[in-house]
Order: structure tokens, then sequence, then C-alpha cells
């Protein structure tokens, strides 16, 4: 009987605090502003890096100096998982958006400190596993959001710039890229997750959880495509969906204890 209450307590009190995460930050003028730039981000990127490539063409020396889009599906990744290309298509995908990730997940958790709504909310009522469960559920939706509208971008600048929809010509299939897609937005929780640790470090010093999440994010960075290739398949959703979580988990403990054993100013 106790053990249902308390199951209970937890689920009115979590739902209590998704309402109140979710209608804070669908009236942050920040989380627009990233949305906004997940949809421009790879539109920008593809017709720049077209344009360049077609100027570059007069010069045949600096034609071969960097490799331009050709494909579309290159801005969501590369089918063999190269960690080591250091070329412009491998350097500015999809994959960029986990350090827009990591920032925004700082902004939206350092607000709460700074505006003194954190120590508020758990004098009145909240327990800190459920801020840190229901903000980890909530900056998740944010970057499925930002991924998706990467997607939508990448396709409307592919056809801006007139370059191949062939999945085939980029070694991938539609099912891969399917794949590669759900395995990238559970990949995303590691960020949100090491962010949102870093941020109940940081508190009010924004700078400092900014530049910790982007320091463990470079780290981080070149698994992404051996993690998420063009190409993935079974156990690349396996391997993501399953980790993703379990990675969450784990820190999401640690930032319960941070923000159980510190100071919330």
């Amino acid at each position: 009987m106790n053990a249902n209450i308390k199951i209970n307590d937890f689920g009115k009190r979590l739902k209590t605090m998704l309402k109140v995460d979710f209608r804070r930050m669908f009236t942050m003028p920040t989380v627009y502003i990233m949305l906004g730039i997940s949809l421009a981000l790879p539109i920008i990127i593809l017709v720049m890096t077209s344009f360049m490539g077609g100027m570059s063409e007069v010069d045949p020396q600096a034609s071969t100096q960097a490799a331009m889009f050709t494909n579309v599906w290159q801005a969501i990744g590369s089918a063999g998982g190269n960690a080591m290309s250091m070329d412009i298509t491998s350097m500015c995908n999809i994959n960029l958006l986990y350090f827009l990730v990591a920032i925004f997940v700082c902004l939206f958790v350092g607000e709460d400190f700074r505006s003194g709504y954190v120590k508020n909310l758990f004098t009145v009522r909240a327990k800190k596993l459920d801020y840190v469960l229901s903000k980890t559920i909530v900056l998740f939706a944010a970057s499925v959001g930002m991924f998706v509208l990467y997607f939508i971008g990448a396709m409307i600048g592919g056809g801006i710039a007139g370059l191949s929809f062939d999945v085939a010509a980029v070694g991938a299939s539609a099912g891969g890229i399917i794949a590669c897609m759900i395995s990238k937005l559970f990949f995303a929780l590691v960020f949100v997750s090491i962010a949102l640790t870093l941020a109940t470090v940081g508190k009010q010093k924004l700078w400092l959880s900014i530049l910790g999440s982007l320091a463990a994010g470079m780290l981080l960075f070149t698994m992404i495509p051996m993690m998420t290739p063009l190409n993935s398949g079974a156990f690349n959703v396996i391997l993501c969906v399953a980790g993703g979580p379990l990675f969450a988990a784990g820190l999401g403990a640690i930032s319960n204890v941070i923000l159980s054993k510190t100071s919330l100013v």
C-alpha cells in the first residue's frame, strides 16, 4: 500500500514538474532562437558551400583543396563513420547540433539558478531528483525538435543548392538513414545529461558550464560518426536507444547528488 502511494506521489510530482518546465521552456525566446538556427544552419551551409564550390571551379587548384557537398545526405553524416576525416562535409553536418544542444541546456538550467527559481522550487515542494529527471526529459524533447528541424532544413537546402538526393551514391539506404536519425536522436541524451550535470556544477556561472560542456563534447565528437553512421543498422539503434538513457540515468544520479550536497546559489 505504501509503495503504491509513493509511486503515485512520484508520478504526480514528475507530471507537475514536466508541465512547469515545458511551459517555462516555450515562454523563453532562447528555445525559438535555437530551433530557428537548427532549421537555417543546413540551408546556409549547403547553399553557401555549393556557391563556393561553383566559384572555385574557375581555379582548378582551389577546387581540389576542399571537398564540397555533392549529395544532400552528406549534411546528415557519412556511411563509413570515419572519425578522422577533417573535410568540410564531415565537420559541417548535423553533428554540429550536439554542441548547440549542450549550449541550450546550459542556458536553460543556468536561468533557473540566476533567477532564483531553483531555490524557491526546492523550498516549496519539488525534490531534486524530480527536477533532474524533468529537465532531462524536457531538454531531450527540445533536442529532438532541433534535429528534426535540421533534417527538414537539409532537405530544403539540398533542393535549393541542386544537390543529389540519391542515397545509394553515399553508400546508404532509406532504412539506414532512418536508423541513423534515430541513433542520433538518442545519442543526444548523452550531451543533454553531460551539459545538465555541468550546469548543476556551474550554477550561476554560465560561462563555466558552457565551456565545460563544449570541452566534453569535443572529446565525444569523434565517437558520433562511429556510433551513428549514415548506413546505421539495428545494432546502432539498439546501442544508442539503450545506451543514451543509461548514460543519462547515471549522470542524472550524479546531478542529484551535486544538487543535494552543494549550495543552490
